[in-house]
C-alpha cells in the first residue's frame, strides 16, 4: 500500500487582492498541475536521492576510487551519473521552467492592465513609493536570471510594467506547494508571531525589511506592529511598485516602499529598532554579505533587533548528502550564490559586524499557514530540501 501524503491546497483558495493576477480555468488548472507535481517529487521521489546515494552510488564510488567521497564536488559529479537523480533533477528544473513559463503566458496577456491598476492604486499614496533612478540593480543580479525567472526582479517590458512582479506573487504558491499561506506571507507571520510571543516588550518604531520583493514578508510586520513605521527596500522597481499597491489595496497604512541598494541605504545611523531580511541574503554576492551586515550594524539603534530568514546552514553536523541535495538550487535553478552563503558560519558573519556572541539569536520557524485544505492524518511530512519554509533565523541584539 503506497504511503499517504496530504496533497496541496487549490491555486483558486489564494486570496486575491486587487492587483492579483486573474487566472482562467486553464490557467489555474496548470498552476495546479504543476503544483502537485511539485508536492509528489518532494514526498514520493527525492527521497529515493538518498537510497540511490547509500546503495548505488557510494558503493560504486568507493570501488573505483579505493576511498570515501570527500566533497560535495565529488558528490555532485558522482550522483549525476545516477538514473534516479537524473529523473528527479529533470523533473525538478521542468516544474521551474514550466512554472515560469505559465505564469509569464498568464500575466503578459493582462500586463497593460496590471499597470494600469497597479499605477491607479499608487496614486492614492504617492509619498509612500519612493523610487530613485539614480539606484543601479547590483551588476551580479543582471548577470542571471534568478530563479530562472525571465527578467530577474527588475525588468519591465514597457514603462510602469509590474508582470514579473504578478507572476513572482501568483507563482510562489506553486515553488511552495501552496505552503505559505493565502497571501503567501507565512514567512513574516512567523517571525512576528514568534518574536511577540519570545519578546512581548519589543516595542519598534521603525523597522527596515532588506531586499524585501514585493513585500508579502512585509506587511505582516506592519500588521503586527501597527504604530510601527515600516520601510521596505529592493532595487527592483517592478517589485516595488507592485508591492506598494498590493499595500494600498489591503489597507496597510503604516509602510512605505523605497528603491535603495540594501549596502548602501543613505538612511542615518542608528535609524531603526528591527532590520529584517527574508530569503534575500542567499541572492547577494559574498561580497555584497560583507557590506550589507556592516550596513546593517551601523543602522541598528541601541537595543535593536536584526533578523534574517534563510535555509538552514551547511554545519559539520549536516551530512554531506544533505548539503548537496540543498544545494540543487544553486546547481541548477539559477541561484549561483546558494552554496556559498549558507556555507557561511553566520555568528561569525554578526560579530565580523560587531554584534557580541552572546547576544546573537538562532532558532527555527516554520511558516503559518491559513490555507483551508484536507488534511491525512496518517500522512507523513517530507521536506522538500531547500524548497519547504522550514527556516534557519539568525540574527542579534545590538546592546
Amino acid at each position: 500500500m503506497a504511503t499517504p501524503v496530504n496533497l496541496p491546497p487549490v491555486h483558486n483558495k489564494l486570496a486575491k487582492h486587487a492587483v492579483f493576477p486573474h487566472f482562467d480555468h486553464d490557467e489555474t488548472a496548470r498552476y495546479n498541475f504543476l503544483t502537485n507535481l511539485n508536492k509528489h517529487l518532494s514526498t514520493v521521489i527525492s527521497p529515493g536521492n538518498k537510497i540511490a546515494f547509500e546503495q548505488r552510488v557510494k558503493p560504486k564510488f568507493k570501488a573505483e576510487n579505493g576511498r570515501e567521497i570527500e566533497t560535495r564536488d565529488e558528490l555532485e559529479v558522482a550522483m549525476l551519473n545516477d538514473p534516479h537523480f537524473q529523473t528527479w533533477s529533470a523533473l525538478r528544473r521542468s516544474t521551474m521552467e514550466m512554472r515560469q513559463q505559465a505564469g509569464r503566458a498568464t500575466v503578459l496577456r493582462q500586463a497593460e492592465e496590471l499597470a494600469q491598476k497597479v499605477a491607479t492604486l499608487n496614486a492614492q499614496k504617492p509619498d509612500s513609493l519612493i523610487l530613485n533612478d539614480t539606484v543601479q540593480v547590483p551588476h551580479y543580479m543582471t548577470l542571471f536570471d534568478s530563479h530562472i525567472m525571465p527578467g530577474s526582479y527588475h525588468t519591465e517590458q514597457f514603462p510602469g510594467d509590474v508582470s514579473n512582479a504578478a507572476s513572482y506573487d501568483s507563482g510562489l504558491f506553486v515553488t511552495s506547494a501552496g505552503m505559505l499561506g493565502k497571501y503567501t506571507d507565512g514567512g513574516g507571520k512567523a517571525l512576528t508571531t514568534w518574536l511577540k510571543a519570545t519578546y512581548p516588550n519589543f516595542n519598534p518604531k521603525r523597522i527596515l525589511d532588506m531586499g524585501c520583493g514585493l513585500g508579502h514578508n512585509t506587511l505582516p510586520l506592519a500588521t503586527a506592529f501597527p504604530d510601527a513605521e515600516v520601510i521596505g527596500i529592493d532595487t527592483g522597481v517592478p517589485m516595488l511598485r507592485y508591492g506598494h499597491a498590493r499595500a494600498v489595496a489591503l489597507g496597510i497604512e503604516n509602510v512605505k516602499f523605497m528603491q535603495l541598494d540594501a549596502t548602501q541605504t543613505g538612511f542615518e545611523n542608528e535609524a531603526f529598532d528591527w532590520i529584517q531580511t527574508t530569503m534575500f541574503l542567499h541572492e547577494t554576492s559574498t561580497h555584497a554579505m560583507q557590506r550589507l551586515v556592516a550596513e546593517i550594524y551601523r543602522m541598528l539603534r541601541p537595543n535593536g533587533l536584526s533578523l534574517h530568514i534563510e535555509q538552514p546552514q551547511y554545519t559539520p553536523e549536516m551530512s554531506m548528502f544533505e548539503q548537496y541535495i540543498r544545494d540543487w538550487d544553486a546547481l541548477y535553478n539559477n541561484e549561483p550564490f546558494w552554496g556559498a552563503m549558507h556555507d557561511v558560519d553566520v555568528r561569525q558573519w554578526m560579530m565580523s559586524a560587531g554584534f557580541e556572541e552572546k547576544n546573537l539569536l538562532q532558532f527555527g520557524a516554520k511558516a503559518e499557514n491559513d490555507m483551508e485544505y484536507p488534511r491525512n492524518p496518517n500522512a507523513q511530512e517530507v521536506e522538500d530540501h531547500g524548497r519547504s519554509p522550514i527556516w534557519n533565523v539568525f540574527g542579534a541584539w545590538k546592546k
